[in-house]
């Protein structure tokens, strides 16, 4: 399936992904403000949670993104009524923290991500992880729309390029992994895929924030990642990272990615194929 044309330049993606960074940087410093303050969250479903952080990280987003781009629409994990699909043209998704479950516990492994879509396809995005240290931003270039290429965009961490790994054989590879809030059944629980993927693999992490575990494809700590169910927001960002330093992401049977129906494969490239077989056993 050709992948629709593009209406924004590289140039523009890459000014966009700066956005989504500093706007990124402004509501990772409000959430650190009540970083192991142990918050007492709210249950949006069992394992599921939010805080008063994850909200006002939202509205910060909101009105930033609003103000700095008020042509694009935003579709955020708090507030939106739900995820749409099929939207044309440019449309933000936010994710205002990524990880509250281990925010709520005092966990570091938890970020921001602001990501763009263009005609349903990531196209830019921010991730900042504030008390890693650590943030990521990338873009695609719309040359690479549609085809696979070794390198698709750029892709940054902390400022300098980043570029995923070379590691060749998954026995080889550190890949990392995540459960769904609701994993009561198979398969959509991932236990069989996690169990296979280690047996295969020379090391599966499980660290609690999408964004982050793929950009950490993006960047070469991990060689490949998979998850089942995420949404929208958690994907779009950290696809373009991912996609910019020259990575793959598909769905679980290799075609493109349903970020709507959020399960996604990322890797190096390398170690896709055999990733994709492990998972699927």
């Amino acid at each position: 399936m050709t992948a629709p044309r593009a209406s924004t330049t590289a140039s523009q993606r890459s000014d966009l992904a700066s956005m989504a960074l500093l706007v990124a940087e402004e509501a990772a410093t409000l959430v650190v403000a009540g970083y192991r303050s142990r918050p007492r969250p709210d249950k949006k479903g069992r394992n599921d949670l939010v805080t008063e952080f994850d909200r006002a990280s939202e509205k910060l987003l909101l009105a930033r993104l609003s103000a700095l781009s008020p042509q694009i629409p935003i579709v955020a994990e708090e507030s939106s009524a739900g995820e749409t699909h099929g939207r044309p043209g440019l449309v933000w998704y936010v994710d205002p923290l990524d990880g509250t479950t281990n925010f709520v516990h005092g966990h570091p492994f938890w970020c921001v991500a602001v990501g763009l879509a263009e005609d349903e396809q990531p196209v830019a995005g921010a991730v900042v992880a504030p008390m890693l240290g650590v943030r990521w931003r990338g873009f695609v270039t719309p040359e690479a729309e549609g085809r696979p290429a070794p390198r698709e965009g750029s892709a940054f961490r902390n400022g300098a390029p980043c570029a995923v790994s070379g590691t060749s054989d998954l026995d080889d590879a550190l890949v990392a992994t995540g459960f769904p809030a609701v994993r009561d059944r198979p398969p959509h629980d991932n236990f069989d895929s996690f169990i296979a993927v280690k047996r295969a693999a020379q090391g599966v992490r499980r660290c609690g924030s999408a964004a982050i575990d793929l950009c950490m494809v993006a960047d070469g700590t991990y060689d490949g990642y998979w998850e089942r169910s995420l949404h929208v927001w958690d994907t779009v960002a950290a696809t373009a990272i991912v996609r910019g330093a020259g990575g793959m992401v598909t769905s679980l049977d290799g075609g493109p990615p349903d970020h709507h129906a959020g399960h996604v494969v990322a890797s190096n490239r390398l170690v896709h194929r055999a990733l994709l077989a492990a998972i699927a056993r």
